[in-house]
């Protein structure tokens, strides 16, 4: 499941020039099997135009992932929800894939 919430419209999203996104996720075996994960993948990500800037799970619970990602287009950001096979590693590294929410962050987001 790839869920986006936010306020905005199709329109804004289209428009934005950063597609800045929060993703929120469980995760059934904590932070190190999908940062492993996520190592043996980093190129796929950044060659469909994403780049991840943040994650880690909350300081109480190991299970609670957060993640921000800068996509380079609203496109970017379609190919990587529609990756079946970096579905399938996320999910075998413990993402519990029903529950992540995609937030797209405000057009004034930025990276330092």
């Amino acid at each position: 499941m790839f869920v986006i919430s936010s306020e905005q419209s199709s329109k804004q999203m289209k428009d934005s020039r950063v597609m800045m996104v929060k993703l929120t996720q469980d995760l059934a075996r904590g932070l190190g099997p999908w940062k492993d994960m996520y190592h043996e993948n980093q190129a796929v990500l950044n060659d469909l135009g994403a780049r991840l800037i943040f994650a880690g799970t909350e300081k109480d619970d190991d299970s609670k992932l957060t993640v921000i990602i800068d996509f380079d287009s609203l496109e970017a950001m379609k190919a990587f929800g529609g990756h079946e096979e970096l579905k399938a590693k996320r999910a075998a590294a413990g993402a519990l894939l029903d529950t992540t929410v995609i937030t797209v962050m405000s057009e004034g987001s930025f990276a330092g």
